[in-house]
């Protein structure tokens, strides 16, 4: 049994993540490392992509949109950029994902109900690339009139009862986001799927253990948004080698247990909702001490732009911008070296900042 200790967890990840030496690649390559890029905000999204890569700033990251990337929703239903060559197998894997209605039982949709509204919804972005009003009038007019139902509470007015599906529909391949028009989102076609069909829960272990191995089916399903079953028995696909870390049970894929010969180094400003810390478990050993209070919201990781430390979440940083400068404020949970005060300069400028400064007590 090959038991590991917590830096060298942190060394691997990084090194895999381009968080150790940005990677020479493409966004779509950093994006597969990461297993996506939550683009809830994109200028986070662009941002912690390109940190990511040697030379590629956030306005190569756009213009990737679109030809590499792709945007949708991905794991836990939460919008993403994911490589568009992976696309059929995020496909495969987030739809069988079992579906949980967890709306109330007042404003749910029947199994039919669901399937014609996903159909619709394929059928209107054909060749085509909508708003959401536009997709509601054709969702509404191939479906019915109860599909249209203002139900679902949404910021200060209310959503059509087909909007529960959007996520479950864009698992399913049903859409992808467009190119925009103006401010307006808008919704096109997802590329066509190629090659035979897979197994794309099994295919999103690996990648998933590749990159923030070693983990647990429960700290997977976390991430992806699914029931611990669904992970375990996709986990017992890939048959994985178990390990301890720091005592603990946990998995690594077989024969992918190599680890670097360094400890974990660096100083890294990771916007909201990077993938090393939404997908970083145990919350315990990656937000020890005082991180866990100061930079997690109940429990939950990317609500507040980090300062990681040698792979440890060490404080948290803010942004504001002054006309064409960057204000950054950063606090540090520990005093910084002077090595890791320049390194943390040389961050804010690939942010677009010109200078940082102390959190004053």
């Amino acid at each position: 049994m090959i038991e590991l200790t917590w830096p060298q967890v942190s060394a691997r990840r990084l090194a895999r993540a381009g968080l150790t030496a940005p990677m020479r690649a493409e966004p779509a390559e950093a994006v597969a490392a990461m297993c996506g890029a939550h683009a809830q905000v994109m200028s986070a999204a662009e941002a912690s992509i390109g940190l990511r890569l040697d030379g590629v700033t956030r306005t190569g990251v756009r213009a990737a949109v679109g030809e590499g990337l792709v945007k949708t929703h991905g794991p836990r239903g939460t919008v993403h950029l994911l490589p568009a060559r992976d696309l059929p197998l995020w496909v495969a894997a987030m739809s069988s994902i079992p579906y949980a209605d967890r709306a109330p039982a007042s404003i749910r949709m029947t199994p039919e109900q669901i399937e014609q509204v996903i159909a619709a919804i394929r059928d209107a972005v054909a060749g085509a690339e909508l708003t959401i009003d536009e997709l509601s009038e054709a969702v509404v007019a191939a479906t019915g009139p109860w599909a249209g139902e203002l139900v679902m509470p949404a910021f200060q007015g209310w959503w059509p009862r087909w909007r529960q599906v959007m996520g479950p529909a864009a698992h399913r391949g049903a859409f992808v986001f467009g190119a925009g028009r103006g401010r307006k989102v808008t919704y096109t076609a997802a590329p066509l799927a190629t090659g035979p069909a897979a197994d794309g829960a099994a295919w999103l272990v690996r990648a998933y253990l590749r990159a923030y191995g070693p983990a647990t089916p429960a700290q997977f399903a976390q991430w992806a948004g699914g029931p611990v079953t669904w992970a375990a028995e996709a986990f017992r696909r890939v048959e994985p080698a178990e390990v301890r870390l720091e005592g603990q049970r946990a998995w690594l894929l077989a024969g992918d247990t190599e680890l670097p010969d360094e400890p974990p180094r660096g100083v890294r400003l990771l916007p909201y909702f990077d993938a090393y810390v939404v997908a970083g478990r145990p919350r315990e050993l990656l937000y020890a001490g005082a991180a866990a209070e100061r930079a997690l919201a109940g429990g939950q990781a990317g609500n507040f732009p980090v300062l990681l430390v040698d792979g440890q979440v060490s404080g948290v940083w803010h942004q504001r911008r002054k006309g064409r400068t960057m204000d950054v404020t950063v606090e540090p949970l520990r005093d910084l070296t002077p090595a890791q005060a320049r390194e943390l300069d040389e961050q804010v400028q690939r942010l677009g900042g010109s200078s940082w400064r102390p959190r004053p007590a």
